[in-house]
């Protein structure tokens, strides 16, 4: 049954146009994910499909019994109600029907007559109400709210309370829960997963799953989407493409598809090359102008393929150390944090080694953020010890944003802390995180969330620290530029610790994971998901030791096999910086040696400005044969750690 069909949107905003002819179908019970760029539409086709937007063109086809239900990323409720009021006010359909109820069963009270003809009037009509009462949910709709309020982690002691007083993300997160009760058939969520930690991700995972109706979903949380969807649409350059299939599916499908493109694309565009050779070598000869003119024709008449779509611009940068540090990074003994003398979180016990890559897990409001910023010396700890270990570098990304000046442009914003730096090597840097043109003269204020994003990223980078400390580095970032990041950290030389709630993120670079609790710290040897599993062997031991069914023994943890291909590959690593290195230091001692003998050449004894550029060059040679032999024994310190 289809509850959803978008024929042929177009939509333009001066004159400048965000949809072409888009197609989309939703069948009931179907999981749909709509992808793309920031900017490309997405929240726009969502809000032509709820009614909130008109479009240009084309149909938006819904069948009458079909109810929708929408919530835009930024809604929030706003209520002088309480919490558990404001949810009751979904079922006042069902509160009406109770009270006919009560009403009924008063009336029936007051007859002492039960062979009374309106008895038995009353008697039918209660009966009807009460069927309809039941196959409403009338009996479970607070058992129902109740869950889905723990779900959003709002508990009993929180319901009473005003909706008004509740924070921005608590808001968010009670607008998430009300469109669940209203149980619409097409339920429509725009980034839904903003202000979710993973356990309240997980849970809503489950939910949605188990999901009655369909649901069309925008968001940039991968792993989310993999578990969710079983059909991708993705908007690029106006078009709307269909992928049956999830997140992962699509991104495979896409790269072959074009692969396959741009086989058959370079096929006619030889063939084509060869008609129009042909035509013009053999059109002016009496002999053979009519097969140039038959050619001609053909050539006209073919409709020949466009060029593939192939990667749209995306950022690209790296990040660079300017010294590696020593093995030992930072030294976490017995720390408590918090403000104002309150602690969050205490007794916190961390060691982390060069090249780690530690994610810290918790709940909302465990002190995550404040951890990070306790060790970035932005907090003072409440008690215990932090040690950094030799030429320990910091570089720290912020949530907020608030390593930003935000009084200037782009521009100045880079180079009001980098003065040296030309302005063509600042408009350099820029570009590379898709600033360009008259985006650098933006003022930094105007920014959205994902430019905001990139622009501390550009200047994370430009610091070449050598220990990264990112607090949810991939908020605001769409899903190219999220595996640029990716990319960008899986080949940085030093050490990450981060705070995410990213679990593809997670999975792709942590080495390590560590729960950060009131009591302390748990830590988890692997990515994601094996620490998702542990955690649930974890919980299944302490459940049958609980049931006293059988002694309980916890293994030592052991490295799983990931982890062990994740130490060969951080080996063959080294190994090959080792040969690099190697082989730029036979280069430039070769190179010293020839300059070397130039300054000894008699014929330039008296060339002052040609001994002046070959000692320069020469000094030059020598400090990169410097960098490069210290790089090359970090490589053997690190190689021979791992053959211990």
């Amino acid at each position: 049954m289809i509850v959803l069909q978008v024929n042929k949107i177009t939509k333009t905003f001066s004159g400048v146009p965000i949809l072409e002819n888009a197609q989309l179908e939703v069948q009931h019970r179907d999981r749909v994910a709509l992808v793309g760029r920031n900017g490309a539409g997405k929240s726009t086709l969502l809000k032509i499909i709820a009614g909130e937007l008109s479009h240009d063109s084309g149909e938006i086809i819904i069948p009458k019994d079909i109810t929708i239900g929408y919530l835009d990323q930024h809604a929030h409720l706003d209520s002088e109600l309480s919490i558990w009021d404001e949810m009751m006010t979904v079922f006042e359909p069902l509160h009406a029907i109770e009270r006919d109820l009560r009403s009924l069963e008063q009336q029936m009270s007051e007859l002492t007559d039960h062979s009374d003809a309106n008895y038995a009037e009353l008697l039918s009509t209660y009966d009807s109400l009460q069927l309809q009462y039941n196959t409403s949910g009338g009996y479970q709709y607070e058992s129902k709210t109740r869950s889905v309020l723990h779900g959003m982690q709002f508990y009993e002691e929180d319901y009473t309370k005003l909706v008004h007083t509740l924070s921005g993300g608590q808001k968010t997160r009670l607008a998430l829960a009300k469109m669940l009760l209203q149980n619409p058939k097409l339920l429509i969520l725009d980034e839904p997963t903003n202000h979710l930690d993973i356990e309240t991700l997980s849970w809503l995972e489950s939910y949605l799953n188990a999901y009655e109706g369909a649901i069309l979903i925008v968001s940039h949380d991968r792993y989310f989407l993999d578990q969710l969807v079983n059909v991708t649409y993705e908007i690029s350059r106006q078009r709307v493409t269909k992928y049956p299939g999830n997140y992962s599916f699509y991104l495979r499908e896409k790269a072959k598809n074009y692969e396959k493109d741009k086989k058959r694309f370079e096929r006619e565009q030889t063939e084509k090359a060869k008609l129009e050779q042909f035509i013009e070598k053999n059109i002016a000869r009496a002999s053979t102008s009519k097969m140039a003119k038959s050619r001609r024709k053909l050539l006209e008449r073919t409709e020949w393929m466009d060029a593939p779509d192939g990667e749209e611009r995306s950022a690209k940068f790296t990040f660079s150390i300017d010294r590696p540090s020593g093995n030992d990074v930072i030294s976490v003994d017995d720390l408590a944090i918090g403000y104002d003398e309150t602690a969050v979180a205490s007794h916190l016990k961390l060691r982390a080694y060069r090249g780690d890559r530690i994610a810290i897990v918790g709940p909302n409001g465990i002190g995550k953020s404040t951890f990070l910023k306790t060790l970035m010396k932005k907090e003072t700890p409440l008690a215990g010890t932090i040690r950094y270990g030799t030429n320990v570098s910091l570089g720290y990304y912020d949530q907020e944003q608030a390593t930003l000046h935000g009084n200037g442009t782009v521009l100045q914003e880079i180079w009001d802390d980098w003065p040296m730096m030309s302005e063509k090597e600042v408009r350099t840097v820029l570009g590379r995180f898709l600033f360009s043109g008259e985006d650098v003269e933006k003022p930094v204020d105007s920014l959205s969330g994902g430019e905001k994003a990139r622009l501390s990223l550009a200047k994370l980078m430009l610091e070449q620290s050598n220990t990264l400390l990112l607090d949810e580095p991939t908020n605001h970032l769409d899903l190219d530029s999220k595996e640029v990041l990716e990319n960008a950290l899986d080949d940085f030389p030093g050490t990450l610790l981060f705070v995410s709630h990213d679990r593809y993120f997670i999975n792709r670079i942590a080495t390590k994971v560590v729960e950060l609790a009131p009591d302390g710290i748990t830590e988890y040897l692997g990515n994601y998901s094996y620490y998702v599993e542990k955690k649930e062997e974890l919980l299944e031991l302490k459940r049958l030791e609980e049931e006293d069914e059988r002694p309980v023994t916890i293994q030592k943890e052991q490295p799983p096999r990931h982890v062990e291909r994740e130490l060969k590959r951080e080996r063959r690593k080294w190994e090959r910086e080792i040969e690099r290195a190697e082989k730029e230091i036979a280069q430039l001692e070769e190179r010293i040696e020839q300059l070397q003998n130039e300054l000894l050449d008699p014929e330039l004894a008296n060339d002052y400005e040609a001994l002046a550029a070959i000692q320069a060059e020469l000094h030059e040679a020598e400090e990169a044969l410097d960098e490069m032999s210290t790089i090359w024994l970090v490589a053997q310190e690190e190689l021979e750690a791992f053959q211990l």
